[in-house]
């Protein structure tokens, strides 16, 4: 397990472990600017990107040559504090024919699935709902994984007990089908529950291997990157940060304090996960080595505030989402934006 501090007598990052490396990803261009607080993004076959802005409900189109057009607005966004528009993935990848959405609604978080037609959405049907709300840790990513699956990654609602409680939705990591019905083979008889004990996870990513990693949002301790594995619990709210026990998987690397991350996004290219963070305004790079996490260390792309997504391009770049315009940042003149990286 790898954790890096703050030297609260210099106010400096430093690491708590020897060896980091200096990271080489850099800006090649901003692809887009004039989002209004973006949240979700999922690439198409052209290349292209959908991406969800939180407050409004639309999804709009982005080229790589930066062309912006709105493919729609999703029905039944209510955008509350951290709630609104969050999550999308098109599915199939290789040809999707519809949008699985993460959005809020008057009543509830749920998934919907919305038709896709390759230029605009059309048929809205929730195939997941009784998502707890509420104004924070709301979760909210949505990655498509084998077989036809879907993870949902789920937020304690304000309600950390929820996260232990098997009957609840909070605070979870779920596993569904295409039409929102839990898994065949979930650890749990009849549950969407993949596994639990999160207080607010907002990144889900592969690694080479199929692993599956999670960011997630500690209170005042740790933030967490964590390998994911079925019906584990991973110990909020007994536990922030390292578990001192078994029954509990602690992560395999923590940021203390949250001040230096608050991590929402992750991406994995070349055996690297690259997570955005908010409060920290910085992209963590943190080596993967089989189930095992190392040092992060922050690279160094300027001032761009708050980071919400980062996503693997076909390319092989990296495409990162700026989160200024969301009420918590300060805005900076072309807000809110998504860069192109290299040399990830």
């Amino acid at each position: 397990m790898s954790t890096i501090c703050l030297a609260a007598t210099t106010l400096a990052l430093i690491a708590c472990v020897p060896g980091a490396a200096a990271a080489q990803v850099e800006v090649s261009k901003t692809i887009a600017t004039g989002l209004d607080a973006p949240w979700g993004l999922t690439f198409l076959p052209d290349g292209s990107a959908l991406v969800s802005e939180r407050d409004s409900g639309y999804i709009k189109r982005v080229t790589p040559a930066g062309k912006v057009t709105t493919v729609g607005r999703v029905k039944g966004v209510v955008a509350q504090g951290e709630g609104g528009l969050l999550g999308i993935a098109a599915v199939p990848a290789s040809n999707p024919t519809a949008i699985y959405a993460y959005e809020t609604t008057a009543n509830d978080n749920r998934v919907v699935r919305i038709n896709w037609n390759g230029k605009s959405l059309g048929k809205q049907t929730a195939i997941l709902t009784g998502i707890a709300k509420a104004s924070i840790h709301d979760g909210g990513r949505i990655l498509p994984g084998p077989n036809n699956t879907l993870f949902v990654a789920t937020g304690d609602a304000g309600n950390p007990a929820s996260a232990q409680n098997l009957k609840s939705l909070s605070g979870k990591i779920l596993r569904i089908d295409l039409q929102g019905k839990p898994t065949a083979g979930n650890p749990f008889k009849n549950s969407p529950v993949f596994s639990l004990g999160h207080r607010n996870v907002q990144g889900l990513a592969f690694d080479s291997k199929g692993q599956l990693w999670a960011s997630e949002f500690g209170e005042r301790t740790a933030d967490e990157l964590n390998r994911i594995q079925p019906g584990k619990n991973y110990g909020w709210p007994k536990f922030e940060g390292t578990s001192h026990d078994k029954d509990f998987i602690s992560p395999f690397t923590q940021w203390n304090p949250t001040s230096l991350a608050s991590p929402s996004g992750i991406a994995i290219a070349n055996d690297n996960a690259y997570v955005a963070s908010l409060r920290g305004e910085v992209l963590w790079k943190v080596p993967l080595s089989g189930t095992n996490a190392g040092q992060p260390t922050a690279v160094k792309l300027g001032d761009l505030g708050r980071l919400r997504t980062v996503s693997v391009a076909p390319d092989g770049s990296l495409w990162l989402i700026t989160s200024n315009t969301d009420g918590r940042g300060n805005v900076r003149n072309g807000d809110d934006r998504i860069l192109r990286l290299t040399g990830a």
